[in-house]
C-alpha cells in the first residue's frame, strides 16, 4: 500500500461544521456570508422557510427594510400578491394616509391660508352631506308607498338609521365640545358592528 493513497472523503456535516468554526469571527462571517448568499444555485436550494428566515433576519434595519421592500414592490407580481393580504393592504394604505397628511402639515405651516381653504371646503362638505342625505331621503321615502319589506329588510334599514343617528349625534356632540376624535364605540357603530 507504500504509495497508495486512501481516498477518506469529508462528509458535508463535517464540512459544515468546519465552515461553521471557521467563521465564528464577524469579521470572516460577514465576508462569508455575503459570498454565500450571492450564489443563486445555493439559495435557490434553501427551502423557503428558510430563505423567508434569512431575509427577515438581514432586514431588521429600518434602512435595509426599506430599500428591500422598495425594491420588491416594483415587481408587479410581487406587489399584486401582497396587496391581496389584507394587513399588508391596510398597512401600506395606512402608510400612504400618514405620508399624505404629513405633506399637508408641511403645507399649512409654509402656507397658512390653506388651512383656510380646506376649512371651507370640509364645511360646504359637512352641509352638503347633510343636505344630500335629507334630499335622498325626500325622493325615496314615497316611492316605497305600495312596497313591502321582510323582517330581515326593515331591520336592517333600523340598523342603519340607528348609524345615521350615532354619527348625527356625534356630529352635535363635536360641534358643541369642539372634540373632534372618533372614538372606538362610534367606529364599531359607522362600521356596522
Amino acid at each position: 500500500m507504500v504509495g497508495q493513497q486512501v481516498d477518506n472523503p469529508i462528509s458535508v456535516e463535517e464540512k459544515a461544521r468546519a465552515v461553521k468554526d471557521l467563521t465564528r469571527d464577524d469579521d470572516v462571517a460577514v465576508q462569508v456570508t455575503a459570498s454565500l448568499l450571492s450564489r443563486p444555485e445555493t439559495t435557490k436550494n434553501m427551502p423557503a422557510a428558510e430563505q423567508v428566515r434569512v431575509v427577515k433576519e438581514l432586514t431588521h434595519d429600518d434602512e435595509v427594510a426599506t430599500s428591500v421592500t422598495s425594491e420588491l414592490l416594483q415587481r408587479p407580481r410581487v406587489a399584486r400578491q401582497a396587496m391581496r393580504d389584507d394587513d399588508v393592504r391596510f398597512t401600506v394604505n395606512r402608510a400612504q394616509f400618514d405620508n399624505s397628511e404629513q405633506a399637508r402639515e408641511q403645507l399649512r405651516e409654509r402656507m397658512p391660508a390653506v388651512r383656510k381653504i380646506e376649512h371651507t371646503m370640509e364645511y360646504l362638505d359637512l352641509v352638503g352631506s347633510a343636505h344630500q342625505y335629507v334630499a335622498t331621503l325626500g325622493r325615496l321615502v314615497p316611492r316605497l308607498r305600495d312596497q313591502e319589506f321582510s323582517d330581515d329588510e326593515r331591520e336592517t334599514v333600523r340598523r342603519s338609521i340607528a348609524r345615521v343617528r350615532g354619527a348625527a349625534d356625534w356630529l352635535e356632540a363635536a360641534l358643541e365640545t369642539g372634540t373632534f376624535t372618533l372614538d372606538g364605540q362610534l367606529a364599531q357603530l359607522l362600521k356596522g358592528e
